[in-house]
């Protein structure tokens, strides 16, 4: 029998093989939740992706604004995306699901946190992030960030990251409420554009503003001239994505 234990890197530590066989299987169950995700989400275009946080209560003012601007997108056409959870989230879905569109949540399983919301006509759930954060973009005609926390600044810092890089086609970014985001925008442009970080030009891959109807409005002024399918150049980096 070959002893391969002479050839093992002296700072690897050995692996039991139940560990190794159940990381084997995992990957099957990753594989399950991207089919799934593609099989239901591919027919819902165009879309929009709404983040902010789980921690606003249904009489707060960013909750109002958010079931505003689904309710809004759904008439208007769009399915709607969200977290699927509680604050923003449900929020986004109860317009929608008011609407003449689509409400769709993608819930996560957390340990001690989040519940899906009432408020969904499709309802995904992951026990991943990252195959939850590609159903986010992959779909989605424009993302639209409200007030949030740690998650809603990731997915913010994602889909700037996969627009700035070029791993996913260009769509409107629209950050809600000028007065909660300034601090972060003054910041961007003083520490990451003044230290050459990032171009000033990647400032303009977002817009900020504060009204559901300039919400609407700035996704279809920005698809007017195009239409919202990807084109054929685009459907080839979304499957790349």
């Amino acid at each position: 029998m070959h002893d391969d234990s002479k050839h093992r890197h002296p700072g690897m530590t050995p692996v039991n093989d139940s560990i190794l066989t159940r990381e084997s299987w995992k990957i099957f169950q990753i594989m399950a939740e991207f089919v799934e995700g593609f099989e239901r989400l591919a027919r819902i275009r165009p879309s929009v992706s709404i983040f902010g946080s789980a921690r606003m209560k249904p009489d707060h003012p960013y909750y109002e604004l958010t079931e505003k601007i689904a309710r809004q997108l759904s008439d208007a056409g769009f399915s709607v995306v969200s977290g699927g959870g509680p604050g923003i989230m449900e929020a986004a879905n109860k317009g929608a699901y008011a609407g003449k569109s689509p409400s769709i949540g993608l819930n996560i399983q957390l340990p001690h946190e989040q519940t899906g919301n009432p408020y969904q006509d499709i309802s995904l759930s992951f026990r991943h992030f990252f195959a939850r954060k590609v159903m986010f973009v992959k779909y989605a005609a424009a993302y639209v960030v409200l007030p949030g926390g740690f998650g809603t600044l990731d997915e913010l810092a994602e889909i700037l990251t996969l627009v700035q890089t070029g791993k996913t086609r260009r769509i409107p970014i629209l950050l809600v409420n000028s007065a909660f985001w300034e601090g972060l925008i003054d910041w961007l442009r003083d520490k990451l554009v003044g230290e050459g970080m990032v171009d000033a030009a990647d400032m303009e891959l977002f817009q900020v503003l504060n009204t559901p109807e300039e919400v609407v409005d700035s996704i279809f002024s920005h698809y007017e001239q195009r239409g919202f399918e990807p084109s054929a150049e685009e459907r080839e980096i979304l499957l790349d994505l």
